[in-house]
């Protein structure tokens, strides 16, 4: 489990396409004594395997994660080269302060920016998710967009909005800062929101 609190910004280093399955090598400013084979990592969102783990002389650790077949054909993941961005967040150990929301790290599908406005310090985003996932997305509740907790300001038909104060656009903070018109970004839904949905259905 995660909170959607980003707490690094990685890079791709390497990118192994073989057969159905990528293994993704990602540069980060994690120790790498505190990361163990077999732990969660969510890679802009998407809950991924560590397989190995390369501390570098600079400081910096390349971890590698394995893509499976159905995580490239429902997330953007497959898309990824040498020199991505992509936020990172560590899964959630006992005591962890639960900054965000409950995250899974499962994606439920991909929202696309069909706004960008930029107000001064802070940046409001607007996005079109897909029409299976936006009855799970309400004003003031909480979304997962790319790993990021975040706060949906309103909801018009599949469209919603969200606003980032100047924290989170830093380059050093997340990767929201070079995200612009029609790029595509992880969406997973608050899991209340679905088991309240699952709920009134079946009454």
């Amino acid at each position: 489990m995660f909170t959607g609190i980003i707490t690094d910004v990685g890079k791709v280093a390497a990118v192994e396409r073989r057969n159905d399955v990528n293994k993704i090598t990602i540069d980060s400013r994690y120790d790498a004594a505190s990361i163990a084979i077999g732990a969660s990592i969510a890679c802009a969102g998407v809950c991924l395997t560590v397989i190995s783990i390369d501390p570098q002389p600079n400081g910096r650790t390349f971890f590698d994660v394995e893509a499976a077949p159905e995580t490239l054909a429902l997330t953007e993941v497959g898309n990824w080269e040498a020199g991505e961005a992509i936020n990172l967040e560590r899964a959630l150990k006992l005591g962890d302060e639960l900054g965000g929301h409950m995250v899974s790290g499962h994606v439920d599908g991909l929202a696309t920016i069909v706004n960008r406005e930029d107000l001064g310090e802070t940046t409001r985003f607007v996005f079109e998710a897909p029409a299976s996932l936006a009855r799970f997305i309400a004003t003031k509740g909480s979304v997962a967009l790319d790993g990021t907790s975040l706060t949906v300001n309103w909801v018009e038909g599949n469209q919603f909005s969200v606003l980032l104060i100047p924290h989170t656009l830093s380059p050093d903070v997340t990767t929201w800062g070079a995200r612009k018109i029609g790029d595509r970004v992880h969406l997973e839904v608050d899991q209340m929101a679905r088991y309240v949905a699952r709920l009134t259905e079946a009454a």
